[in-house]
């Protein structure tokens, strides 16, 4: 009897896997079973006919190309021919990575959708990251409290310490130096809330919002906000005191905390190695200070024949090689570790902002070096007119300074190129958990073009999942992109990896994990990962 039973049991079984086997056939809608191109074909020319093969004839629904761009073209000349559909290619494809997408219905009503990756010439290049936009009053507020910063450190900080060591007793410049202090403190004190703004998203009308202000003070930023106000307060006291070594201890103090001030933040400070950076940023700004701060207090001694005029453009002369010489050396270093190769000063914005910064600094050092061979010996000897030149040529100089400004304060809203790769190499993650499976999925870098992409699975228990075979299937349905297939290796290390993949759109991407567990046994998990520009 209990044999019986067995054997029924057994029939039973074998009578339910056949009659699971014919639902599934039955249930077999169309398949794919070619393109031309082949899914992540490289042509050398733009084809002028795209074929979709299928396992029975289909009906096309919707047929699109997806340009490089991003422009999406529906697809409107085909024709079906038994089980095949072949499409008419836009005549203007250009370069650059393609997808062409589909969704037919087969004979059986059902639809099925898919994609094709395809690039012309070679596969596109990954665009730059895009900066994020910014309100424009806003933005104007940072240019212009960066423009008075600067100006108050240079001609302010700088002056002062110009006014104490090289014209102590006519104490030239004087007025000038308290007067840029002054406005160097006042932009100083308001830039923390246009950059809690600008680190918020805010607009203007909260730039009084408490929440701006701590936000802003609580960056990095807010450090340097600190001790370049008391920078200020130290070369303002260096400007009033009539004592000269007390006037020369503040303004040399006041010099230092200014310096430190700017390398405590900013895209220069905050580069690796920062054993190098930060002091280079220091130096570079401390003689720059000594530069461009001696420039007034030397222009007005020459203008009004001060006493010690012809004594401080000797200090200043005998002085400056030195400086200049460090400035150039840190300088250059900084610019090395910022643009990292020759090619991104033209490719990115930062490095188009240099090039102007350093054509405006070739005038200025021919300036410099007409006045030191030419004008300088004349003008401490008493010649009015060597004095006369010398006092226009400062006026340029300053002039030309200016602008060199301009264009600095300009690269708050440029990220330099090593910003950009390292932002660009930065992947993108997800975490899907159901109650068969669950998988940490990284797409690498996460951003538009070739990537690579890697999961490691367990079961929805957190436990070991030795899968027979992994699939990632990614769409992007907002896009009209259906889906497309790629098949994952496992490398050994626990990981299933991908590294075909092109991910030409940015925007919102499901992507689908379907994990073979036995030969009859296999799960699908899917999630949402967004890909950057």
């Amino acid at each position: 009897m209990r044999g019986t039973w067995r054997a029924a049991a057994r029939m039973l079984a074998l009578c339910l896997m056949i009659a699971g086997a014919m639902a599934s056939e039955a249930a077999a809608h169309a398949s794919l079973t070619g393109t031309d191109p082949v899914d992540g074909a490289v042509v050398a020319a733009a084809p002028q006919r795209f074929t979709i093969s299928f396992s029975e004839p289909v009906s096309p629904l919707t047929l699109q190309v997806i340009r490089p761009d991003g422009e999406a073209v529906p697809l409107d000349r085909f024709a079906v021919r038994d089980r095949s559909v072949e499409i008419e290619a836009p005549a203007d494809l250009s370069d650059g990575t393609h997808v062409l997408t589909w969704r037919v219905v087969s004979s059986d009503g059902h639809p099925v959708g898919g994609s094709v990756i395809f690039s012309i010439g070679a596969p596109s290049a990954a665009p730059p990251p895009i900066v994020e936009p910014m309100e424009l009053p806003v933005r104007a507020g940072l240019l212009l409290t960066r423009v008075g910063l600067y100006l108050g450190l240079f001609f302010g900080v700088g002056g002062a310490f110009a006014i104490a060591v090289f014209f102590p007793q006519s104490r030239s410049g004087a007025r000038a130096a308290m007067l840029f202090v002054l406005l160097g403190a006042l932009a100083t004190a308001a830039s923390p809330g246009f950059q809690g703004l600008d680190a918020l998203g805010a607009p203007l009308p909260r730039y009084l919002d408490p929440l701006m202000w701590s936000t802003g003070l609580s960056t990095s930023y807010g450090r340097t906000v600190f001790v370049l106000l008391g920078a200020f307060g130290l070369a303002l006291v260096a400007v009033l005191v009539r004592t000269p070594w007390v006037s020369r201890a503040c303004a040399l103090a006041g010099l230092v905390a200014a310096a430190v001030a700017m390398s405590l933040s900013g895209h220069a400070g905050a580069a690796e190695p920062q054993w190098l950076t930060r002091p280079s940023v220091a130096l570079h700004v401390a003689t720059i200070a000594v530069w461009v701060g001696a420039l007034i207090p030397l222009g007005q001694a020459l203008r009004t024949n001060a006493a010690d005029a012809s004594a401080g453009l000797a200090r200043f002369s005998t002085a400056i090689p030195f400086a200049v010489a460090v400035l150039i050396a840190a300088g250059v270093a900084l610019t090395i570790i910022q643009v990292e190769t020759p090619s991104a000063l033209i490719e990115t914005a930062y490095g188009r902002l240099l090039l102007a910064k350093l054509g405006c600094l070739a005038l200025l050092f021919t300036l410099a070096i007409v006045n030191r061979w030419r004008l300088t010996a004349p003008a401490v000897a008493g010649g009015s007119a060597a004095r006369s030149r010398l006092t226009r040529s400062i006026g340029a100089e300053t002039v030309v300074v200016l602008i060199i400004f301009a264009i600095a304060a300009g690269w708050r809203f440029t990220p330099p190129p090593r910003a950009l790769a390292i932002a660009a190499a930065q992947p993108a993650s997800m975490h899907i958990h159901t109650a068969d499976a669950m998988a940490d999925l990284t797409v690498s870098p996460g951003r538009t073009g070739p990537v690579t992409v890697s999961a490691v699975i367990m079961t929805g228990e957190f436990g070991p999942l030795d899968a027979k075979d992994v699939t990632f299937v990614f769409s992007n349905p907002g896009a009209g992109i259906e889906p497309f297939r790629r098949k994952a290796s496992k490398p050994g290390d626990g990981t299933w990896l991908a590294d075909d993949v092109v991910l030409p759109l940015a925007g919102t991407w499901t992507v689908r994990l379907d994990i073979l567990i036995t030969d009859f046994e296999m799960t699908r998990i899917s999630g949402e990962i967004q890909i950057r520009p």
